[in-house]
């Protein structure tokens, strides 16, 4: 579909009609439904797939921020990591989902403008900073198997310190929308909010603004986790290699090879079809686009606040432990000894 003339844009959503239209406003998406765009079928069913992750992604991680509350052999640098992607993952569930799932039930942004800014600057700020704790985690990951620094220790300060820095790169993303840099508008079904991937209006500025978000925002923490743990695996079959009578080592290589791709796999899940959709939007000006395929980028990023914490969390053992003895299920001794011993195996494992 083709979207209005830039000198025509109005400035707070963007029209996805041909070019002949009359009456913009009659087709506001902050004013009436978009049946032009979708049956009711399409728009209730991602409203029931909103409040199901609104639902689930709002109970996992606050489960998991409670646990480590709860106890302290949870409060190490690595979980000092997840947490901070939990908290991060909770604001986009319970802002971003619960917002959509909102404005999907009535088949438009009813919240308005001022609604769809705030849904689009948490959503962003949510999303980037678990991106950059993504990064992080590898980051750390790096430091204390391979030993790049020698006898550098990764202490829980400085794991505050990268969580820290996590939020101000994400609020460096999320801002200049709010301030002239491109701009938060209804995108795909015009039910949820991200930046204006669709339009060349030079008074925002939006392309550069993209390519911002790509290069900074995606390729840098892409990298950083591709070079991490393509580097933890290389010395993992190193040590298995040189240890093949060792079943423990094997065991370990072999766990640990199965969770760095399931890793990978879950953040370009995540950031792929985002980033490849705003690049090939920018590069294709003009050209045709089903806008129901828009949301489907919005949706996978959204979805992260529930597949992010199984991957991070619910597989590292001792927080599944934790997380069972506090909801009853059990005191989960088997599972911390079980934890300790694999740690000890893969932590032992570097270039010595």
């Amino acid at each position: 579909m083709r979207g209005l003339r830039p000198m025509d844009l109005p400035e707070d959503f963007w029209i996805p009609v041909p070019l002949d239209t009359n009456n913009i406003t009659a087709l506001s998406p902050y004013l009436v439904p978009q049946d032009h765009l979708g049956g009711l079928g399409l728009f209730y069913s991602m409203s029931a797939f909103m409040f199901f992750l609104f639902v689930a992604g709002t109970a996992i991680n606050t489960i998991t921020i409670a646990c480590t509350v709860q106890y302290k052999k949870l409060r190490s640098h690595l979980n000092y990591i997840l947490v901070n992607l939990a908290v991060a993952n909770l604001l986009v569930s319970s802002v971003g989902s619960f917002t959509c799932f909102y404005c999907f039930a009535f088949r438009y942004m009813i919240l308005g403008p001022l609604g769809c800014k705030i849904e689009g600057f948490t959503a962003t700020v949510g999303g980037m900073v678990s991106l950059w704790s993504l990064a992080v985690v590898a980051f750390e990951r790096w430091l204390v198997v391979c030993k790049p620094l020698g006898n550098f220790i990764f202490k829980p300060h400085h794991a505050i310190a990268c969580c820290a820095l996590t939020w101000v790169f994400a609020l460096m993303a999320a801002i200049p929308p709010l301030v002239g840099w491109s701009r938060y508008i209804p995108e795909g079904l015009q039910c949820s909010c991200g930046p204006d991937w669709y339009t060349t209006n030079n008074k925002f500025n939006n392309e550069s603004y993209v390519m911002f978000l790509f290069c900074f925002c995606f390729s840098v923490p892409f990298c950083t986790i591709i070079f991490c743990y393509s580097q933890l695996l290389f010395i993992l079959k190193s040590a298995a290699k040189a240890q093949a009578e060792s079943a423990s080592t094997q065991k370990a290589e072999r766990e640990v090879t199965r969770m760095v791709v399931v890793m990978v796999l879950g953040f370009l899940v995540c950031w792929m079809p985002y980033a490849s959709f705003a690049l090939w939007v920018i590069n294709n000006r003009g050209q045709m686009f089903d806008l129901r395929l828009a949301t489907i980028p919005s949706c996978l990023s959204k979805a992260s606040t529930v597949y992010n914490p199984v991957i991070y969390i619910l597989l590292n053992k001792q927080f599944r432990s934790c997380i069972r003895k506090m909801l009853g299920m059990g005191d989960g001794e088997d599972e911390d000894s079980s934890s300790s011993q694999s740690v000890t195996e893969v932590s032992k494992v570097g270039p010595s």
